[in-house]
């Protein structure tokens, strides 16, 4: 596509932001909704009309090759980005559970379960290109002197003389030529009684005219089945019953033209972003030449004049603003209306309290806060609020003030600006000028300031030496004041975290620990990979007050909103609600450790293996487990993002271990949510766990660790027969109309995506593909492989489904649920959804204790 079509669509994107933003800063306040129900309605609809923005503006950043656009549209995407976590969060809370369904509002907004589909920023790769490429060379270095690490070393080696082997050689080199032999004495009989059978019939008596027509004939019905054959399949393909056939060379599609196109602007961004640095300097450099010795004059000018001024209104020279409150731009600079009217209060106020000490002041804040911890409790304990309303009120949010400051500068630069001109979209000298303006002023104002200071000091000496010499004696004593109470909070805080490593270097750091398989390398893997449908009847199921299973889109989304965006993205990291740890768990083959591998992909994050396994023998004793605890979160910290991986993740907190085990599952059980609570938000790290037996933990300190828990299901009817599909073309396989995959879907209720991998890994073999032209592939084939793998039972679910009722979010829903039951559809009172069931005199007595 075109400069101008990328252009476009970052205007409509703009468009609809700033008709979003009117609802989320309007002129009042809102009152606070009751109705439980609508305000989950205001936030789905908010929610996915930020996704679809966030979609727009990622594919526009992602092509736009102007520099100076592209920082705009960078600060909008990451406050879109950060809106639509912050709404997440606030739909979490507001419905106790972290699954969500959006089928009413997709409806009533005309839009399709693609449109809504989550975008991953490309950017999260491509600008980090250099650093992941040179990583990624310095593993592979360190992995090749390492060496094969797959030898077993239990399994002894077959030793075989010389002799032996010749001899072994030799007796199979002749069990083949047998074998020829014999197939060519075969052929040869069956030839010979060919003849023989021949001889003995005798010459055709068969007419030429009736042997043509039975010829003609023949071929006549042949053609007809083929062309009959051919039209259905032109008419079911014209009906959408059944799929094109795919093209034939892969490089000439559309499709692919498309991707070499986007490669060819990304080439086109980084030249014209090389340009905008160099012209930066340039063009700096020029107006410091040119500009700068009028600036100087004008400035000077200007303070000796302010200098006068303040002699002939107050008897006596100015104080020299410092270079803390600005220098001499604190002088000139204008102020709001606000602003004087604030300075008016705060000099009235001074008068009145000057001679009262601190400690008012001291009680007030006291009193404040008990004041609130009161209050605090009250709610808690569901006391009656008599000053606020009750119901839900939305958040105040860290990122729509981005948001809208990225808008005002559209509006206020690139909307209305002309640029037929700039047809190869570089950048605009006139804006860096502007900028540079600026930068190249307070640089000289920092000069003129130092001249302007020594020049006021020789005028106060000149009228009144005494004076000027005692001001600037107090002055100084108090800046050496401040500066030792700064330093000494300083030491603090270096003495809270010990380095154990401070004469090594991180490479050495990262060398150790991926020499002990501690970080390893991590399989290229799309979260696109992991297929899944999406849940068509998840709001008819819940109005029903039937609680449906998640699909596997729904954990596709969680993935990206938990684990991707945030990591992925410093400025969204570091506002978004902190996601520190998540829980992946579910049956075996349901895709957790392929989730965890699209996580790190997706990021270029290093993977650290903390599986009690990979760990078995490695750092041993407790100096042993402070060192690797200590490597880990350091290189970790310094190659951020990162991600720590635990695989059978509830063994930590099993309450007995089999004596059997010796990996030491609970190691780490003490150190590591220590640790993990110190992580804030300028540290992308996330720790992840897998679990296929979650259940066989304790709760409490598994749900402790893990902050989000995310439940994988067993794919549904619709998602089998989409990971069916796409298995079987990945595979090499060919769909024809003798492959029933809806019956195949059907009848493997119960499998996982990888029980599906593995019976077609058995059935698409080399040789079976190889037949595939003259032998189509059929249902049946993958029933037998299918029969020797153990599905995943109702009773497995069922436990699955009874320990995520247990969790914390888990129970808060059954306890909203039964809120709503007792009430009769009770909507939005958060504080007493628990305890309105309760009727008749327990509820008053309860109030009244309170």
């Amino acid at each position: 596509m075109s400069h101008s079509t990328y252009n476009k669509q970052w205007t409509e994107a703009q468009s609809a932001i700033t008709d979003l933003l009117q609802q989320e800063m309007p002129p009042e306040p809102p009152k606070p909704e009751k109705d439980r129900l609508a305000a989950f309605q205001l936030l789905a609809t908010m929610y996915i009309k930020y996704i679809q923005i966030f979609r727009r503006l990622e594919q526009s950043y992602d092509q736009i090759v102007h520099p100076q656009k592209r920082r705009v549209l960078r600060h909008v995407l990451d406050g879109t980005m950060g809106r639509v976590l912050e709404l997440k969060d606030e739909m979490v809370k507001l419905e106790f559970s972290e699954f969500h369904y959006f089928d009413d509002v997709l409806s009533d907004l005309k839009l399709t379960p693609n449109d809504v589909e989550m975008p991953i920023p490309k950017y999260f790769i491509h600008e980090r290109s250099k650093a992941l490429k040179e990583r990624e060379k310095l593993l592979g270095q360190i992995l090749a002197r390492m060496g094969p690490q797959d030898k077993d070393a239990d399994k002894e080696e077959m030793k075989m003389t010389l002799e032996d082997a010749i001899r072994l050689i030799q007796v199979h080199e002749r069990a083949r030529q047998g074998r020829l032999r014999a197939k060519f004495m075969r052929e040869i009989r069956v030839q010979e009684e060919r003849e023989r059978n021949a001889a003995n019939r005798g010459a055709p008596t068969l007419d030429p005219d009736v042997a043509a027509i039975r010829i003609q004939k023949v071929w006549k019905g042949f053609a007809q089945r083929r062309r009959t054959r051919r039209e259905r399949e032109e008419e079911m393909i014209f009906i959408g019953m059944t799929p094109p056939p795919g093209p034939t060379n892969l490089k000439n599609t559309p499709q692919a033209q498309a991707v070499r196109v986007e490669g060819a602007r990304r080439v086109t961004q980084e030249m014209h972003e090389q340009e905008y640095q160099q012209s930066l300097v340039t063009i700096k450099d020029k107006i410091t030449e040119t500009e700068g010795p009028d600036m100087k004059e004008t400035m000077q000018d200007q303070i000796r004049q302010w200098f006068i001024e303040c002699r002939d209104v107050q008897g006596k020279f100015p104080e020299y603003p410092p270079d803390d409150e600005g220098g001499s731009g604190a002088i000139f600079k204008e102020k709001d209306p606000a602003e004087v009217e604030a300075e008016l209060r705060e000099k009235e106020e001074g008068k009145d309290k000057k001679g009262k000490g601190k400690g008012k002041k001291e009680k007030k804040g006291k009193k404040d806060k008990k004041d609130k911890k009161g209050k605090k409790g009250k709610k808690g304990k569901g006391g009656d609020d008599d000053d606020e309303e009750e119901g839900w009120k939305m958040a105040p949010s860290n990122f729509v003030p981005c948001v809208n400051e990225g808008t005002d500068t559209f509006k206020s630069v690139w909307q209305t600006r002309d640029e037929a001109e700039n047809f190869s979209q570089k950048h605009d000298a006139e804006l860096i000028k502007e900028e540079k303006r600026v930068e190249v002023e307070s640089e000289i104002r920092i000069q003129v300031d130092e001249l302007m200071r020594q020049e006021l000091k020789n005028l106060k000496m000149a009228v009144d030496r005494d004076k000027g010499k005692k001001g600037k004696g107090k002055k100084s004593g108090k800046k050496k004041k401040k500066k030792g109470k700064k330093s000494g909070k300083k030491g603090k805080k270096g003495k809270k975290e010990k380095d154990l490593t401070p004469d090594r270097t991180i490479e050495e750091l990262y060398e150790e620990l991926v020499t002990e398989g501690v970080i390893i390398r991590c399989p290229k893997t799309q979260l696109t990979d992991y297929e899944g449908e999406y849940s068509y009847l998840g709001t008819t199921l819940r109005q029903a007050n039937i609680e449906p299973m998640p699909s596997l889109s729904d954990v596709r989304r969680l993935v990206a909103e938990y684990g991707i965006l945030p990591v992925g993205s410093p400025a969204v990291h570091e506002k978004a609600p902190l996601v520190k740890s998540l829980l992946l768990a579910g049956p075996r083959g349901t895709g957790k450790k392929m989730l965890v591998h699209a996580i790190c992909t997706e990021t270029g994050a290093n993977l650290f293996d903390l599986t009690a396994t990979n760990l078995a023998g490695k750092y041993p004793g407790k100096d042993g487990l402070k060192m690797l605890l200590h490597l880990i979160f350091k290189v970790g910290r310094a190659l951020q993002p990162s991600v720590f991986y635990i695989g059978e993740c509830e063994k930590m907190f099993k309450k007995k271990i089999p004596k059997t085990d010796l990996s030491e599952p609970k190691r780490l059980k003490k150190d590591l949510p220590k640790l993990m609570k110190n992580v804030k938000g300028e540290d992308r790290l996330l720790l992840v766990g897998t679990s296929r037996a979650p259940f066989d933990a304790e709760m409490k300190p598994f749900a402790a660790l893990y902050q989000k828990i995310v439940l994988i299901p067993r794919p549904d009817y619709a998602s089998r027969h989409l990971i069916w599909r796409k298995i079987i073309i990945r595979h090499n396989g060919i769909i024809t109309n003798t492959l029933d995959i809806s019956s195949l879907a059907k009848i493997t209720d119960g499998y996982t995506m990888g029980h599906m991998e593995t019976a077609s890994t058995q059935v698409l073999t080399d040789r079976r593909v190889a037949q595939m032209g003259k032998k189509p592939l059929q249902s049946v084939e993958f029933i037998a492989p299918l029969a020797r793998i153990d599905p995943v039972y109702k009773e497995e679910e069922e436990a699955f489904k009874n320990w995520y009722g247990k969790t914390p979010l888990g129970k808060k829903r059954a306890k909203a649920a039964q809120g709503d039951d007792d009430d009769g559809g009770g909507k939005g009172k958060k504080g007493k959804k628990g305890k309105k069931g309760k009727k008749g005199k327990k509820g008053k007595k309860g109030k009244k204790k309170k």
